[in-house]
């Protein structure tokens, strides 16, 4: 099966040595994204979280996409206890980028991310 790898260093440069993005046949993978760049970068989680779905919606659009094609969201949040009185902001943001037609997803509590910042990270699957 053909690959096609693709940095998107203008939408979401990397933190290190790996690709944002492969297309595996009518697959894209997405690397985890975060705010890293934007200024909601040392904002609180949910303008990262906002920053960091526009910037999926950008990758998913440059790669002849919409939102409605992400089947699967892996949501990691470095404070659960925090994040869970914000969820109805969150969910807010969901429908604002998924009008309706959400992908499946995941919320997991990690101890930490790339940059001690870093609030929220976003790993988007995509079907073309």
């Amino acid at each position: 099966m053909k690959k096609i790898r693709n940095p998107h260093s203008d939408i979401a440069p990397t933190l290190g040595n790996y690709v944002r993005s492969i297309r595996a046949g009518s697959t894209l993978y997405v690397a985890g994204c975060t705010a890293v760049g934007t200024p909601a970068e040392n904002e609180d989680v949910i303008a990262q979280a906002d920053a960091t779905l526009n910037r999926i919606q950008a990758i998913v659009h440059a790669e002849g996409a919409g939102m409605s094609d992400v089947v699967r969201l892996v949501v990691y949040v470095t404070d659960m206890d925090a994040f869970r009185p914000r969820q109805p902001e969150f969910e807010a943001l969901m429908e604002r980028y998924f009008q309706g037609q959400y992908p499946t997803s995941t919320l997991v509590a990690s101890p930490g991310l790339a940059r001690p910042n870093l609030l929220i990270e976003i790993e988007p699957t995509v079907v073309l």
